[in-house]
């Protein structure tokens, strides 16, 4: 038989067709969209802890995902028999798809969703806690903007998968492709011809849709974005609109009598069986600089991820300037502890900055989050960013920098919140060598300005210099706390100053600042 070109062409021309593109259209991105928002609530219902909750939503993906769509559209279509207050909706062929398409897309979208939420690093909800940024702001700020860029290549994906599915709606008649092509080959027998151009009208639905979606997945694309570096003359007018802020707020400084910035009492902290904190406790005074040395598995990290809620302690106390802070069993949402982990900075050894963010909005999320007025952050915020000698890069994304101006960038993201004492795990191994300087540097600055920290740190001769007290530390106890001169006169015993490589010949390298 003859295929009819003439007749294939003509059908581009008829109205049914493309009143049913519409439906097709509003029919796909409605039941692409609903399923989407549904999907992510399913997703992150099955990622919760609680067992009430992740179990349904398992349970419902489960199912639905195994329930044929034809099976569902039917079953919906005639669903105001068993109940007939649905049928003045669910009598509609359009909403009884629609709600057929929702169901299941809901759950092929969850689990496209929960490979998006499960892919955001565990280090970038650290971040979040360490800076006072509660769930609901941790989800809207930093995991759902990473876990959909990730996602979205699947989930445009899905909605061709969408597209597509619509036709099984012509299944109850609804007005849409398949069904006037149907129609159109029942009266004239002209299938191939028919068809085809059904496939057609598909595909450039398809196609036309997927040029969005493709310019949209670009759009979000950071490696696209371009390194916007300040010029000097752009810098020279910046900081003139800048005010010299003090690092550390006056209450920090220590007073005769005055109680301790931080005590730690009897801190046991264990993961399964394996005890990795063994009765710790520790007094920090106000402006005191502690580093903690050791070797690995000693507890040193455990050790100052409890001191802002990181992880909880199983027995013991932490006092926080006199005030009760933190107990065994205490829940992380606690309000005494959701307003100490405020006064307290946290620069992980990963840099752990928001990848989807300028290091402009890396340094002022926090403060806008806790309430502070926009120009008031990103006023401070360049103030920082300049502090650290990273103010021309301000409109960059962390991608586009070094591992040493990433760190340097963390410590400005941590002081923007003002905090009374800051908290260093390692903030110098993930880098190169040669990138070390920089950060010890600013580490060193904070040391002058009399900020109040504790540095887990294998860089000994940086610790000897900055130190007030060095804290050694082996399986899971302190073995010393001592000034570095202390360590230098061979008072604190052989194995201290094996680890720290010190001979009978040592030195205490010159200060980062002058003693009191």
């Amino acid at each position: 038989m003859q295929f009819e070109w003439s007749y294939f062409f003509s059908l581009f021309s008829v109205s049914d067709f493309w009143e049913s593109c519409i439906t097709v259209i509003e029919l796909s991105a409605l039941g692409w969209f609903i399923g989407m928002l549904l999907g992510f609530l399913l997703a992150s219902a099955k990622l919760s802890t609680a067992r009430w909750i992740s179990v349904p939503a398992s349970i419902y993906i489960w199912f639905f995902r195994s329930v044929p769509l034809l099976v569902l559209v039917v079953f919906t279509y005639n669903l105001p028999q068993m109940f007939p207050i649905t049928r003045e909706v669910l009598s509609n062929p359009f909403y009884s798809g629609l709600l057929a398409l929702v169901v299941t897309e809901a759950a092929y979208m969850a689990e496209i969703h929960r490979g998006g939420l499960i892919s955001v690093a565990k280090g970038q909800k650290e971040a979040g806690r360490a800076l006072g940024v509660g769930l609901i702001g941790m989800q809207r700020l930093i995991v759902i903007p990473q876990a959909f860029r990730i996602s979205l290549p699947t989930l445009i994906n899905e909605y061709i998968t969408v597209v597509k599915l619509t036709s099984l709606v012509s299944v109850i008649s609804l007005t849409e492709l398949l069904t006037v092509g149907q129609r159109l080959y029942a009266q004239n027998f002209l299938v191939m011809e028919t068809l085809s151009a059904v496939a057609v009208y598909y595909v450039m639905i398809v196609t036309v849709f997927g040029w969005l979606f493709h310019w949209l997945e670009q759009h979000l694309e950071l490696n696209n974005r371009k390194p916007q570096t300040l010029d000097d003359n752009a810098l020279a007018r910046l900081r003139s609109t800048l005010v010299e802020q003090p690092v550390k707020a006056p209450r920090t400084e220590a007073k005769a009598g005055a109680a301790p910035a931080l005590q730690l009492v009897n801190i046991h902290k264990r993961y399964g069986q394996h005890e990795v904190l063994k009765g710790i406790s520790l007094d920090v005074r106000p402006g005191e600089v502690i580093s903690i040395i050791g070797p690995s598995g000693s507890g040193k990290t455990s050790l100052i991820r409890t001191v802002n809620s990181l992880e909880s302690i199983d027995q013991g106390e932490i006092i926080l300037f006199g005030e009760s802070y933190i107990h065994a069993g205490d829940s992380p949402n606690a309000p005494q502890i959701r307003r100490g982990v405020q006064r307290i900075g946290m620069v992980f050894q990963n840099f752990n900055l928001f990848p989807h963010r300028t290091l402009l909005d890396n340094v002022t999320l926090a403060p806008r989050y806790h309430g502070r007025g926009r120009a008031i952050s990103e006023q401070r915020a360049y103030a920082l960013l300049d502090k650290v000698g990273l103010l021309a890069h301000a409109q960059k994304y962390p991608h586009q920098l070094s591992g040493g101006q990433q760190q340097r960038v963390a410590i400005a993201r941590a002081l923007a919140m003002d905090p009374q004492i800051m908290l260093f795990d390692e903030p110098t191994s993930a880098l190169d060598p040669e990138l070390v300087s920089e950060v010890l540097k600013v580490i060193g600055d904070l040391a002058k300005d009399g900020m109040t920290m504790l540095i887990v740190t294998h860089e000994m001769d940086f610790a000897l210099s900055i130190s007030d007290r060095v804290v050694f530390m082996e399986n899971g106890v302190v073995q010393v706390d001592a000034p570095p001169k202390t360590l230098l006169a061979e008072q604190c015993g052989e194995r201290v100053r094996k680890f720290m490589g010190l001979d009978g010949a040592a030195t205490l390298p010159e200060p980062v600042r002058k003693e009191a």
